[in-house]
């Protein structure tokens, strides 16, 4: 009997498939786009959606959220708050998209890809100018 089930297991134990998560959330952060079967997209795309709304708002506790949730990987929190944060001040959802590739050579795996809707700018600072 199925209780208490929540989430995708991807035939792994917790622990890995914690790490299998947070590298790829880390992947997409850091690269802009992401290649992996569909299952493991559409299953980070919530995650990523919600930290994306956290790094927004922009709050301490917010940041040591996202920092504990990402496995204190500091690099990762940092691009996210700052570039893409502020690509995305306007829109209020919707983050990402993902778009179906076709399937795998190996094993025939449904692939897909996950990136960002807007793309960050490079030539924005987190620090503003005085006059």
């Amino acid at each position: 009997m199925r209780k208490m089930v929540f989430g995708r297991k991807f035939s792994r134990g917790k622990k890995g498939r914690i790490a299998l998560l947070r590298s790829l959330v880390r992947a997409l952060v850091l690269n802009e786009k992401i290649t992996t079967t569909k299952a493991r997209a559409k299953a980070i795309q919530g995650q990523v959606d919600k930290y994306l709304s956290h790094a927004k708002k922009g709050s301490l506790a917010l940041r040591r959220k996202v920092l504990a949730e990402t496995g204190n990987d500091r690099e990762t929190v940092d691009v996210l708050f700052g570039k893409i944060a502020l690509a995305f001040k306007d829109r209020k959802s919707g983050f990402t998209r993902i778009i179906p590739l076709p399937p795998r050579k190996g094993d025939h795996a449904q692939m897909a890809r996950l990136e960002w809707v807007e793309k960050k700018d490079e030539n924005v600072s987190t620090k503003t100018k005085r006059d």
